[in-house]
């Protein structure tokens, strides 16, 4: 491949030892068809001089990268699933691929989805379905544009095998996905060894990711270093779910394996974006319970919180783990009003007034029942864009006594970036969703006719969202 200065290959993942992973081999797939390529990623780690026929030796056949792993890694680790403990996990159709730092000079990973059996397939055939990987690619772009920290979807290849699956159409189509992310060390990580008894590793697992993912958090003892740790992850996370609220998405599996350190969403399956606010809403059709519903995923990160707790106790006294459990509702709070305002580009306030903007939004959209999306896309801007949303589309129900009180806030409240709201994408009449009928909708002509076009035009339109909000922008 053509060496690219931006190019900066790691192998940090080797320090931790052979214990925390195993050597794995690629799947030899029938078939290697490129349908995605994240090109403005790529320009960032340096890959983006690729050709299409070394993209696919890379992120298809799975060559290894110049000067890194001469073999990929799948990672060991435990976790809690639906709140049962499930020692039996670690990746089973997928493994870190190589990793890499960005023009930032953060850490990433290259890890794999539907890559192949490894020790941990536990009877799967380590394959992944080509639907599936056209959510993830979706959902990722959009959680983006959106300003939610998110793994990003890499690359997409289909790769010509029939898989059958319970819960689909069967057979259907195959295909290999790879994300770049910030780490894939999770709560799960820590909790097999805490199981094992590993304290020893433990702590050297503290200082790899104080060391590569937290340098906030570097401290001169273990002890003020584990809890540090702790606290890092709890602000990362609360604002990770804070972006999730403010985006109107529901993640639909919060296991303890899903949930990495560097406070990052990562693997999609059945998630589902808001058709409107309801604090039940679920994205998971086996979530019979609702346990990871979307007005519970705050709760449900702090109980996964909980549990990282309980592997740091060998390391750190168990007070000041608990002292900092005691934030994460406050912080997630504090984190919600950020990600809220900077969502809605107004200007936050004082507190208390911007407490009460906030509940009486949310009790309107939950009264009303009017599109949660197209709300968030009408009263962008604040006063600023206030009478366009008030003559268009939604007039009616704004006009109902259940808005009255948000319309008399909202008339208050500056834009944060006036020039924002001059961006083509708030001109048009109603926002870019990505609702589970719409997805539908996408993968018909592909399944049905192998036609691509909308795929692509909904891309081009999420990439308008991402250039009008200015959360990621290009490299």
């Amino acid at each position: 491949m053509p060496v690219d200065p931006a190019y900066r290959p790691e192998t940090c993942h080797a320090e931790l030892g052979a214990a925390f992973a195993d050597p794995v081999s690629a799947a030899a797939f029938p078939a290697t068809i490129l349908r995605y390529r994240n090109d403005r990623w790529a320009r960032r780690v340096g890959l983006a001089g690729l050709d299409d026929a070394e993209w696919i030796g890379h992120f298809g056949r799975f060559e290894p990268l110049p000067g890194n792993f001469g073999a990929p890694l799948a990672l060991r680790y435990h976790g809690h699933q639906f709140r049962s403990y499930n020692p039996d996990l670690g990746d089973g159709r997928g493994f870190l691929f190589a990793q890499l730092r960005d023009e930032a000079g953060r850490l990433l990973d290259l890890g794999t989805k539907g890559s192949g059996k490894t020790p941990y397939s536990r009877g799967g055939d380590g394959r992944l379905t080509l639907k599936g990987g056209v959510r993830e690619v979706l959902a990722t772009a959009l959680l983006e544009a959106l300003g939610v920290e998110t793994s990003k979807s890499f690359s997409l290849i289909e790769t010509g095998e029939a898989l059958h699956r319970n819960d689909e159409p069967s057979p259907t189509r195959s295909s290999v996905l790879v994300r770049l992310s910030h780490g894939h060390i999770r709560i799960g990580t820590f909790q097999r060894l805490l199981a094992e008894g590993d304290t020893e590793s433990l702590a050297r697992l503290v200082q790899h990711c104080t060391r590569h993912y937290l340098p906030e958090a570097r401290r001169d003892s273990m002890a003020e270093e584990a809890l540090a740790l702790f606290d890092a992850v709890a602000g990362r996370t609360a604002r990770m779910t804070a972006q999730w609220f403010a985006a109107g998405f529901v993640h639909g599996v919060l296991n303890t394996d899903n949930i990495n350190i560097t406070g990052e969403s990562f693997d999609y399956g059945p998630y589902r974006f808001l058709p409107f606010y309801d604090p039940g809403f679920t994205a998971a059709y086996f979530d019979q319970t609702g346990l990871y519903a979307f007005g519970r995923q705050a709760d449900t990160i702090a109980w996964n919180l909980a549990r990282l707790a309980e592997c740091l106790i060998p390391l750190t006294p168990q007070a000041g783990l608990e002292a900092v459990l005691d934030t994460f509702g406050e912080r997630f709070w504090d984190a919600l009003r950020a990600a809220l305002f900077r969502r809605l580009g107004i200007m936050p306030g004082e507190r208390d007034a911007d407490t009460t903007l906030i509940r009486a939004l949310f009790t309107a959209l939950r009264q009303t029942r009017a599109p949660f999306e197209a709300v968030m896309f009408d009263l962008y801007g604040g006063a600023a864009r206030l009478d366009k949303a008030l003559a268009g589309p939604r007039a009616a129900q704004f006009a109902g006594a259940e808005f009255a009180p948000v319309i008399a806030l909202w008339r208050d409240r500056p834009p944060s970036d006036e020039a924002r709201i001059a961006a083509p994408y708030f001109g048009a009449d109603e926002p870019e969703t990505l609702l589970y009928d719409e997805i539908e909708a996408l993968w018909a002509p592909i399944a049905e006719r192998d036609s691509w076009i909308g795929f692509a035009a909904k891309l081009t339109g999420i990439d308008r969202v991402r250039q009008a909000y200015g959360f990621a922008a290009d490299p």
